[in-house]
């Protein structure tokens, strides 16, 4: 697993992301879902395995949860598992953060 840095402070991520908004990002051409839940930062696969669909165009529901916007599929933020067992789990990635910035790992 590599480490790439997707902040460079708690600062910047706060800055960038608003709380329960789903963001898209890149990185190292991995498109990624990425949103702060409860003050924690979540990474998930942006493409909705059911689909494919973008889940960052979706929205977060209250048991932190993103949902599909196409056909309402819900994925776990925390281990990417779907709601209804209807389609694949989205692929999750683990998130760290230290002195040196926010990192997620790939």
């Amino acid at each position: 697993m590599e480490w790439i840095k997707v902040f460079s402070s708690n600062g910047e991520m706060c800055e960038r992301l608003k709380e329960g908004a789903p963001q898209h990002l890149m990185v190292n051409g991995q498109s990624i879902c990425m949103v702060l839940w409860k003050g924690e930062l979540r990474a998930v696969e942006n493409k909705c395995p059911h689909n494919g669909e973008s889940l960052s165009k979706g929205k977060i529901n209250y048991l932190g949860e993103v949902i599909c916007p196409l056909h309402g599929y819900r994925f776990n933020l925390k281990n990417g598992r779907e709601a209804g067992e209807r389609c694949r789990d989205a692929e999750t990635f683990p998130v760290n953060e230290n002195d040196e910035g926010v990192f997620v790992g790939l």
